[in-house]
């Protein structure tokens, strides 16, 4: 898929012939198949957005290398399940002997952390930035999201790839005259279990604790004896390997090319804007909303299902400026 299309393809799925008279009767069911794939798409904009929440709520910076880290767990997951992985003949040969389950079990454990490390030398980079003017931290990492679009350019290239994915989670079944794809049912599931730990992270642990202070009131952390360096850090390295294993997730329908990072970060800023700066369930809420949104919008007026986010996000802020669950953040000038 090119540019907006991943949003796109949850305007309509296809259908098998069926005769109108039928298809008038059971309007319900004409219209589940856009609401399930909102929701899906909602569940994966919620996986992207929760990354780039995470680096907002506590540095106080707009990252926008996050589609760019994005973008680059897609590849760094291509590299270890794709037909020609960067290894000595002999050794690439014995590796693609490994069923492709377990190379994409793997590819969703290393690829996250292979970006992560490189998260983490984008946050060594950005820290002349905190407590200054956020726009520092705006421009610092948008020529960060340049140079790694333009290196994943050179390294493998301009044309789109395919992330393959195990026989088990590709295909489809039929169910009420409708072809449904296996492997977003699998997406929606992955997405869920990493946005349930996420905030079992965030809410049950000690280091979730000191996020949440560290976003409150970063002094306040530093004077307690908590180590504000390296905790930005791990968050930043967290948001990074999230966002990486969203776009492994993500691969498969969307597409890999190098730009598709700017698919990523537009609806995730959208997103947190939406839901509140900071806020954990308003940028899930935020991205359900945004998936059904164009979902049932796609299903009456597919040219508007683009559209359609904007708006929600202008009646929104239009009424709250904070978003839904926002509260007042130092990005407020």
């Amino acid at each position: 898929m090119h540019g907006n299309d991943a949003v796109r393809s949850a305007r309509n799925p296809p259908r098998l012939g069926a005769d109108d008279n039928k298809r008038s009767g059971h309007c319900v069911f004409d219209l589940l198949p856009h609401l399930l794939n909102g929701l899906v798409l909602g569940l994966l904009l919620a996986l992207i957005a929760l990354g780039f929440m995470l680096i907002i709520g506590l540095m106080e910076q707009i990252n926008l290398a996050h589609g760019s880290l994005f973008a680059l767990g897609a590849y760094f997951a291509l590299m270890l399940t794709g037909p020609k992985p960067p290894l000595p003949p002999d050794i690439a040969a014995l590796w693609l002997q490994i069923p492709l389950g377990w190379r994409y079990a793997l590819a969703l454990v290393v690829a996250p952390c292979l970006a992560g490390i490189v998260g983490m030398a984008v946050e060594v980079c950005m820290r002349r930035t905190y407590g200054k003017d956020p726009l520092y931290g705006l421009l610092l990492t948008f020529g960060v999201a340049l140079v790694l679009e333009e290196l994943i350019r050179l390294t493998w290239g301009t044309r789109d790839h395919v992330l393959p994915v195990p026989a088990g989670m590709s295909g489809g079944f039929i169910f009420q005259n409708l072809i449904w794809s296996t492997y977003r049912f699998y997406a929606a599931g992955m997405a869920a279990i990493a946005i349930g730990l996420v905030w079992l992270l965030i809410e049950k642990t000690p280091y979730g604790a000191m996020i949440k202070a560290g976003a409150h009131d970063s002094e306040m952390v530093r004077a307690l004896g908590i180590n504000l360096t390296k905790l930005r850090l791990g968050v930043f390295a967290l948001g990074t390997m999230l966002a990486a294993f969203a776009g492994i997730v993500v691969a498969p329908i969307w597409g890999i090319r190098p730009h598709m990072g700017v698919d990523a970060v537009v609806p995730a800023f959208l997103i947190i804007v939406l839901g509140g700066v900071g806020s954990f369930w308003g940028a899930v809420i935020a991205s359900l909303l945004v998936g059904l949104v164009v979902g049932v919008s796609g299903a009456y007026a597919s040219e508007w299902s683009l559209l359609s986010m904007y708006l929600l996000l202008v009646a929104v802020v239009a009424f709250r400026a904070r978003g839904l669950f926002g509260k007042k953040s130092m990005l407020e000038v």
